[in-house]
């Protein structure tokens, strides 16, 4: 009977993770929108699996290789295109910020949920050769232009319906049921598409169905104070970048604390992106993974790992400013870089899992300080502006970065060195890292000063 405690407590303890996501576990007038949030969120990323850059490069880098008109050059172009697509698709940011001012923010988010879905789902027409690669990268840029304005508007809606208080907490909760969507997802993705290639044609629209259900179920969101922002935004008092860009590098001149954290950001970040499609073309090309083994690496640990890992760095976040968050956090990707590195040298599939572990507990942190961390340094009628020049950012080193791996590639893996692609990634990194804590010890002294 004394072992009875030990048995039933990961069963407690799994209890206990799952009633947090429980409504009551919030104050009361936070329950309603919680509740139907963080339902859809249960639904809609399901679409999203097969457009995530990870997963998609390697349906791509399988399905497409020796099929009629496409080459090897050309498939590795496509395989760098699709997993740059994500943070490409950035860029466009700025214009969803735009569009959306003034307007019902749900309302916005909804139609660009509809719109991604339909995208998703006309990747079954297309054929299996190269006039289909290109189909499948044009949509998927599409696709995944139209979601980063869901991500650009949603912070909005974050900020106005959950305190600060609670906000980290929260959107790590939908975060959360996020990735172990995109976790199971990706599985049955990697099964499916391992009985035969050309389940990408069955998938694609399944997929997008299941994410209209979790759509029209975010429709039911309401926005408090939504009516006084659409005036104030209407009105000019907001503020506001425009359609254009250069609104951006005035918000930037005004702003140089924010300036100079996107500039390391943008340092970090550029080694992050790069390292994408390097992993594609070993998982592919070098180790010849299945279709499983290749999602698991780039898609399935990452996101199983997540939900572990996010509550530690919500708690984190919500009590400290994301610089210094940024300064402890980014270390994860270092870690998840260098074992790569390793793993491209010594042609291991084992220590690319243990480096999708690595990236999981990154991308936990990630994913809160991309939503929420410019709440730092943004006022409240200007949350999308700032949040469009963070997205738009990461949208021009995502167009330049995948485009320097794969250069870096054709040049070093013929002469037998992958790994020092690899390496460069975690170089640039570490470079990042050192911006980081340059910053956050000067954020610290400044705190001395004014006490």
């Amino acid at each position: 009977m004394s072992r009875l405690p030990s048995i039933f407590l990961p069963l407690k303890l799994a209890a206990r993770f799952a009633s947090s996501f429980h409504p009551s576990a919030l104050p009361q007038q936070l329950q309603r929108n919680y509740a139907r949030e963080l339902l859809s969120w249960a639904f809609l990323p399901t679409m999203l699996a097969v457009i995530e850059g990870g997963t998609l490069s390697i349906i791509v880098g399988k399905a497409f290789a020796g099929q009629p008109g496409v080459t090897e050059g050309s498939l590795n172009l496509a395989i760098a295109w699709v997993t740059a697509a994500p943070n490409l698709a950035n860029t466009t940011s700025f214009v969803w910020a735009a569009l959306s001012r003034g307007r019902d923010k749900v309302k916005f988010i909804s139609a660009l949920q509809i719109a991604t879905a339909i995208l998703i789902a006309l990747v079954a027409l297309l054929p299996r050769d190269g006039n289909g690669l290109l189909g499948i990268c044009i949509l998927a840029g599409l696709a995944r232009a139209t979601w980063t304005g869901v991500i650009t508007v949603r912070t909005a809606v974050w900020r106005n319906n959950y305190p600060k208080a609670d906000r980290a907490t929260i959107a790590g909760k939908m975060a959360t049921v996020q990735a172990l969507v995109l976790a199971a997802a990706g599985l049955l993705v990697g099964q499916v598409m391992d009985l035969s290639p050309r389940n990408y044609q069955l998938l694609f629209p399944l997929l997008a169905l299941v994410g209209l259900l979790g759509n029209q179920i975010y429709a039911t969101v309401r926005l408090r104070g939504g009516k006084k922002l659409m005036h104030a935004e209407r009105t000019g008092r907001a503020g506001g970048v425009g359609l254009n860009p250069a609104g951006m590098v005035h918000l930037l001149r005004d702003d140089k604390l924010y300036a100079e954290f996107m500039g390391w950001m943008m340092v970090y970040g550029f080694g992050n992106l790069m390292l994408g499609p390097p992993i594609a073309y070993v998982l592919t090309q070098e180790l010849h993974t299945t279709y499983l083994e290749g999602i698991l690496v780039s898609s399935v640990i990452p996101l199983a790992v997540m939900p572990l890992a996010i509550p530690l760095w919500a708690r984190m976040l919500d009590r400290c400013h994301v610089i210094e968050f940024r300064a402890v956090h980014g270390w994860t990707f270092i870690v998840a870089s260098a074992l790569c590195t390793a793993a491209t040298v010594m042609h291991s599939i084992w220590l690319f899992y243990l480096a999708g572990v690595a990236m999981g507990i990154g991308y936990a942190g990630g994913t809160l300080a991309w939503n929420l961390g410019h709440h730092d340094f943004a006022p409240a009628d200007r949350d999308s502006d700032y949040m469009a020049v963070h997205v738009t950012l990461n949208g021009v080193r995502g167009l330049i970065a995948p485009i320097v791996a794969w250069g870096l590639y054709a040049w070093l893996a013929p002469l037998g060195f992958s790994g020092i692609v690899m390496l460069i990634c975690t170089l640039v990194n570490v470079a990042g890292m050192i911006g980081f804590i340059h910053m956050r010890r000067k954020l610290r002294k400044s705190a001395l000063a004014i006490l």
